[in-house]
Parts: structure tokens; sequence; C-alpha cells
């Protein structure tokens, strides 16, 4: 690679991080361009060479979450998976490491990026919001897996539904960061999934 382009990724990679940083503490619409532009040390030109438009770094941002979370959590839970074989052990494993993990950052959670697309829907197209709803089907779908393979050797409750159940995690998550910045209780998201943890410890039964 050379310096030229790896000085554009660069620059692309910081009017990204100062976007996301931007919209989770002020939301989409008060993030100006000009702000990133002085904010990543670039001309307006640099900045439509990387984004043709608003529209575009919206699109391209919320892609660069999904990556990134989806990739924590896929790593987090493979890590967990390789310290048991049973798949409910593992499952929790995996919980008590997030809630770990999260309880080591010293001001809470930055926020996060879906609930803050939904909550501003309106001004995104409806490519970005169909990418948004895609990327809450995509983690019932990573969560539903690993309760269906739990449920293949535990039985769950009566009336539980897998479905319900894998959406809870994402639920308590998206809810526990609001619920810890309102009340300025950054541990208050760990102990929500370590709470979340015991519902499905519970909600499982051997054969």
């Amino acid at each position: 690679m050379t310096v030229v382009s790896a000085k554009k990724r660069d620059a692309r990679e910081r009017i990204l991080s100062l976007a996301e940083q931007s919209v989770l503490e002020k939301g989409f619409a008060a993030t100006s361009i000009e702000e990133l532009i002085a904010g990543a040390g670039i001309t307006k030109s640099g900045f439509f060479y990387h984004f043709r438009d608003k529209t575009v770094l919206a699109r391209v941002l919320l892609e660069r979450y999904i990556e990134r979370e989806g990739a924590l959590f896929d790593d987090l839970f493979r890590r967990a998976d390789e310290l048991n074989e049973d798949p409910l052990h593992g499952f929790l494993v995996g919980l008590r490491m997030l809630a770990e993990m999260l309880s080591d950052l010293p001001t809470g959670h930055p926020g996060c990026l879906i609930a803050s697309y939904c909550y501003q829907e309106r001004l995104f197209d409806q490519q970005v919001r169909d990418l948004n709803r895609d990327a809450v089907l995509a983690w019932r779908a990573r969560f539903r897996e690993r309760l269906e393979q739990i449920s293949m050797r535990y039985a769950p409750h009566p009336g539980v539904d897998l479905d319900d159940l894998a959406d809870m995690l994402s639920a308590v998550v998206d809810g526990g960061i609001i619920q810890a910045k309102v009340l300025k209780e950054p541990k208050l998201l760990s102990r929500q999934v370590l709470l979340y943890r015991e519902v499905v410890r519970m909600t499982f039964q051997p054969r």
C-alpha cells in the first residue's frame, strides 16, 4: 500500500470514528459535515472523495458498526465455546465474559448506533432502514441458533419462545445502555446482562 493510499484510508477512518462518536452523543441530524471535516483535519473535497453525501456516510457508518459488533460477539462466544463442550454452559460463560467486558468500560457503553438510527429513521433512505432492520434480525438469528443448540440437550420451560429469548439480549443491552446513561451508573449494564444470564440458566432444565 502506498503512502498516499494509506493516508486516504486513515482519513476515511478518522471521519467514520468522529461521525460515530458525534451520532452517539447528539444524533445524526445534529452531526454536520463541517465538524467532521474540521475534526479529521481534511478539506471539504477530501470528505466528498470518501463519501458522496451524508446519506452515503450514514450507510457506511452503519455497515462498519454492524461488522465490528458482529466480529466482537463472534469472537467472544467462540472463546467461550472453546472452554466448554456443553452448549448451555458455553453460552452462560460467554454472557459472563460479555458482562465483564462491559463492566470494564470506565464511563459506560458509548451507545448503540442501531438504536440511534431507529430513533431517527425518518432521516434515512430505505436502504439504510433496511440495513438497520437486517442487523436486528441478524442479532436474533445469531442468538436463536445458540438457544436451539441448547434446547436439543435441555428442555426450555413451556411457553418460552426462543425468538423472544434471543431478542431479549438485544433489548437488555440497549435498555441497559439507556438506563446506565440516565442514572449515571456505568456498571448497571453489566448487571443487567448477568441477570439475563440467570434467566437463560433458569429457562432450561435437564431432560
